[in-house]
Formats: structure tokens, sequence, C-alpha cells
């Protein structure tokens, strides 16, 4: 196990460029594969590629802000005495892997924007509290529990179908979660992943004299400046420096999310992780300085987010308006039989993802193919949506698209973590292609 992850980090360190050239390079391989597998000529698909280049604009706009908003929350001193209480609970660099990886599978389930944070955070607090412990294993190990996250109560696939007046409503009618997130086959698949990755996590764990470890001092936050004489303030200083405003505000975010929650349930999405998120910000850090202190603190690290989402709403573009995304699916699709469609639509919505990183823009791209092959083989619909889901979220792993909130957190790159992912991809490749085939 040593040797294959020495091997795959060795090769992610000196192949696996900056996730911005990872993009550009992207952007080249889809352009080619255009031309070559659909009608489209090099003037059109660089149309294709400028006209969906803004198509993510409101989502990472959400990504920035689940950046942001949880990297402020986590440099609260009650958010911080709190996850440094729980990674406590480690005594030992193996303990700790373990620990951040189930706590990262559990958060992710609930909603992948909360796993995704708050498996880093976690793993940074980890990092402070237990010696020797590789800080890259430590960050991948976080980063692995996201993969469940669409056979969680966030998949938005699932979500999706079972919502009345989806795209696909004339053709399959409306899904509900337990046929899909709730079915035995997606919860097996789970409860597979949540026993074996922890495990294999463990296993990955370099020896001594190849640990990267961090030293704790590097992970504090900034601290906030010494409190001012009360008489030396101005009354815009007091306004800056006042509790009370704070607490008000918070007040009336908290109102909201009773509101939102006794009405809807306990349903999360990304806007109301953000709203949640914002506003415990908001209270923990105790006055509107201290707040917007740590805001240009936590700003820093969504450079990645801003430039290179884009570059993939440009690559979206390219994969739906020239039909290379469903040709990709059609391939799978004529190779499968009833028994191995799921696996294939499975593998298929995986190739998928590394150009159309986006569950709802992946599902609106394949459900067509998919779903009428599923309906010609006599294959179980909600069982092809999952296997779309898993898909998706399998790939992600060695996606740098998903990797950069994680990473801007952490403060390491790509390669740092990819070797770790790459086994993690396979590890988990056989227990949800197994599930498929056999469930």
């Amino acid at each position: 196990m040593k040797a294959v992850v020495s091997l795959f980090n060795r090769i992610m360190q000196r192949y696996l460029p900056d996730p911005f050239l990872f993009v550009v390079i992207l952007t080249f391989a889809v352009f080619g594969l255009g031309l070559i597998f659909t009608e489209s000529s090099p003037y059109q698909m660089v149309q294709f590629w400028g006209g969906g280049f803004w198509g993510l604009l409101t989502f990472s706009m959400q990504m920035v802000l689940v950046l942001v908003t949880g990297h402020v929350l986590a440099s609260s001193r009650i958010f911080k005495k709190g996850l440094g209480s729980l990674a406590g609970l480690a005594k030992s660099p193996g303990q700790a892997i373990i620990l951040v990886t189930v706590i990262s599978i559990l958060a992710s389930l609930i909603n992948w924007g909360f796993g995704l944070v708050i498996g880093a955070l976690f793993a940074k607090e980890l990092a402070k509290k237990v010696k020797n412990v590789d800080y890259r294993l430590l960050i991948a190990s976080a980063y692995t529990g996201f993969i469940v996250w669409h056979g969680g109560i966030s998949g938005s696939i699932p979500l999706t179908i079972a919502t009345a007046g989806h795209f696909s409503e004339d053709l399959i009618g409306i899904i509900p979660t337990d046929q899909t997130i709730f079915a035995f086959f997606n919860i097996a698949i789970i409860l597979g992943i949540f026993i074996i990755m922890p495990i294999v996590n463990r296993m990955m764990m370099p020896s001594r004299e190849d640990t990267v470890a961090v030293d704790p001092a590097l992970l504090e936050e900034d601290q906030p400046a010494a409190a001012i004489e009360q008489a030396a303030l101005t009354p815009a200083d007091r306004l800056e420096n006042s509790k009370i405003l704070s607490m008000l505000i918070g007040i009336f975010g908290l109102v909201f999310l009773f509101y939102y929650f006794a009405t809807n349930g306990f349903k999360l999405n990304l806007d109301i992780v953000n709203f949640l998120f914002l506003f415990l910000g908001i209270l923990f850090h105790g006055t509107p300085k201290q707040f917007l202190n740590a805001t240009v603190n936590a700003v820093k690290g969504a450079s990645g987010i801003i430039i290179q989402f884009p570059f993939y709403a440009g690559i979206m573009g390219m994969m739906t308006t020239s039909g290379l995304a469903a040709v990709m699916s059609e391939a799978f699709v004529s190779i499968s039989n009833d028994f191995t469609f799921p696996f294939f639509a499975f593998l298929s919505a995986g190739l998928v993802n590394f150009f159309v990183p986006s569950g709802g823009g992946q599902w609106a791209v394949q459900a067509p193919v998919m779903l009428e092959a599923a309906q010609t083989l006599g294959v179980s619909i909600p069982k092809t949506a999952m296997a779309v889901a898993w898909g998706d979220a399998w790939t992600n792993l060695i996606q740098p698209f998903w990797a950069l909130p994680a990473l801007a957190i952490a403060g390491l790159k790509a390669k740092d973590i990819m070797g770790y992912c790459v086994l993690a991809l396979f590890v988990s490749g056989i227990i949800i292609s197994l599930g498929m085939l056999f469930l």
C-alpha cells in the first residue's frame, strides 16, 4: 500500500500542473474531442466555449461564499474551541486519519458544501493537536469523505427527480427519495464507504521518515487587534466595535433560519448553508470590525475559484452544445445489457464529470440518453439515476474543480493530495461498482 501511494505521490508531484493550467489543458482536450467526435467546426467549438463561459457565475459566487463564510466561522474563538475539543479525541496519527474521514463523510451526507468546509477545517484542527500526522494525507482523507454527497440528503440528482415539474417528469414521473437516497443499494454503498475508506486512508499513512507534518503555529489565524480605549473611539469606531449591532443583525439571520427550518424541515441547500455560516460568523466574532477582519483573511484563498470556474463553464458549453457529452454516454450505452447497464452508466458519468463538474448540469446532459436506454433495457430508473449521481461524485476525487475550497482552507496545492486521492478513487470505485452490479 505504501509503495503504491508513494508511486502515485511521485507521479502527481512531477506531472500534475496547477489547477488553472489543468483547466486550460482540459479546455484544449475537449476542443479537440469535439472536432473528432462531433460535426462541430473549430469556429463553432469556440462559440460554444465562449457562450457557456459565464454560465456558472451564480454557482461560482456560492462556492466563494462557502469558502469565505466557512473560513470566517472557523476562525471564531467559539468554533475553534469546539473543533479543537473534537480533535482532542484523536491520540495518534492513525486515529486522526480515521476520525477526519468519518466526520467528513457524516458532514457530506448532510450537505456537500457543509462537508467540504467542515472536513478541511477539522483536518487543520487535528494537525494542531496531533503530533507527527501527515498533513497531506489528513487533508486528502477529509476530501475523500466528500464522495458520498450525491448519495446523501443533498444529492442534486435524486432531489431533482423527486421534485414536481422536473424536466424528465413526462418520461419517468416523480421518483420519491425512498427509491433513490433511502433505497437498500444506496444505503449499502454508503455503509461500505463509511467502513472501508477510513481503514484505507489509515493504511496509506507514510513511514515516519516520509511523513510531512506541519508546524501548528503556521495554521493559526491572524489574531484580532487589541481592544481600543473606548474614550478614543469616534462614533464610526464605536459602530465598528459594537457588539450590540452584531447581535441584532445576527438575531435577524437566526429568526429567518428558524422560519426556514420550521416550514421546510431539515432541508439544506447551498444558500442555506452559506446563510447559516455567515450569521453564525457575525455572532461568534462579536463585533463588525472583528468579523470584517476575519473576512479579509478568508477572501485571500478564493482566487482559484474566481478565476477557474468560468473556464469550467466554457468546457461545459462545448460538451453540451456540441453533443460531445451525449456521444460519450451513448458509447457506454452501446456496450451495455440489462445487468451491466448501471455499472456502465456509473463509469460514463465518472468520465463526463471530468468535463461537466456539476451534478445538475451533468444530469441535464446525460438524462435523455440514460433514461431512454434504461427503459429500453428494462433497468430500474431510480438505480440508473443514482448510477449517474455516484459517477458524478466518484471522479470528483481527482477533479481539482471541487478540491479548490478545501485546498484554499488547508493552504496546499492539488498535487499535494492527489496521490492519495487516486488510490481512494480505485477503492471507492470498486465499492460503488459492486453495489451497482449486485444490489
